[in-house]
């Protein structure tokens, strides 16, 4: 299963919304009796089961449709701890199925209230009763629902990755051809921008070898801090860096156009290499075509193409090996 179907989520309803599909839903039932008692019994029986049933079914579909934290990959349950947090989004679940329960326990006592009811005003009351209870026990829950609607947006996001699949992450600084790279060796098409932090969320692409499939993953720009100090959107490049990458391609820049001197570069690297030293990283200086360095790194230029074939094929080796072993 796809991150694409996974992270499907209906959207999620705020309290009052839900409040007014069920009782616009309840309004409309309309049962005929032979008497006068047992048509407003019925009816106002009806109207409750409609109403319940609307918040039991809404809810029900939310904790449903939110993939269990539990049975996901380490990249993924990750993610959604730091887009989402993961206690407060298990929170959030609890609350609907504790509202659910409550709903559903209000509307079988005041059917049972109705059904036994000896004149119009007390089924009235009952009904009444019932729909206030509801209400109140729905409102209850409604920090929890825009917990469950944010956190619905901040997922339908994710990247479809499998985690299964070989995967080449890509890394080092802003602006140093990361996404240029990725977008041509791969179907990724990342969103770019001619600032810092370009690559604002995590572009995952594939390319075909000899019948097999492999994933490249372009990450945001790494700046040289230290893992607490680092903001969003470099956190999501050190989750596809910890649980993804089976090779990790550091890309410099030496012509320093990316607004990063080479020794900052540098030490971004290292920092890579002490962080993830059981990830095996391949060394490339890009924009070969306006500057090539006597270094022994691999040499390609994104933007032409030069290299990058040459780049892919030992990546595909080099994976092989490290599955082998």
């Amino acid at each position: 299963m796809t991150a694409r179907n996974m992270f499907d989520i209906p959207t999620v309803l705020t309290a009052d919304e839900i409040l007014d599909k069920a009782f616009k839903r309840a309004s409309k039932v309309d049962i005929s009796g032979r008497t006068k008692m047992e048509t407003v019994r019925e009816t106002n029986i009806a109207k409750i089961k409609s109403a319940s049933d609307v918040i039991v079914s809404t809810m029900g579909k939310y904790v449903k449709a939110f993939p269990s934290i539990e049975r996901q990959s380490l990249f993924y349950s990750e993610l959604i701890d730091l887009a989402v947090g993961t206690d407060k989004l298990k929170h959030s679940l609890g609350a609907m199925d504790w509202c659910r329960g409550n709903v559903a326990r209000v509307a079988k006592s005041a059917t049972w209230s109705m059904a036994s009811a000896s004149k119009i005003s007390e089924i009235d009351e009952a009904r009444r009763g019932a729909y206030g209870r509801m209400s109140s026990f729905v409102k209850q829950v409604t920090k929890e629902l825009k917990v469950l609607s944010q956190a619905r947006n901040a997922m339908r996001k994710f990247p479809a990755i499998n985690p299964e699949q070989p995967t080449i992450v890509v890394a080092g600084a802003p602006n140093v051809g990361k996404s240029q790279l990725v977008a041509r060796i791969s179907t990724a098409k990342p969103r770019v921008a001619v600032y810092p932090f370009t690559t604002q969320e995590i572009s995952v692409g594939i390319f075909e070898k000899k019948y097999f499939k492999y994933q490249v993953i372009d990450t945001p720009g790494l700046l040289d801090r230290e893992l607490d100090d680092r903001n969003p959107i470099e956190l999501r490049a050190i989750v596809a860096l910890r649980h993804l990458a089976d090779v990790i391609v550091f890309v410099f820049d030496p012509t320093e156009t990316c607004g990063y001197p080479m020794n900052d570069q540098e030490r971004i690297l290292e920092t890579i290499k002490r962080e993830f030293s059981p990830v095996p990283v391949v060394e490339v200086e890009n924009k070969a075509d306006m500057l090539k360095t006597k270094s022994s790194r691999v040499k390609i230029s994104a933007e032409t193409g030069a290299g990058v074939q040459k780049l892919v094929d030992s990546l595909v080796e080099k994976l092989k090996v490290e599955q082998s072993l």
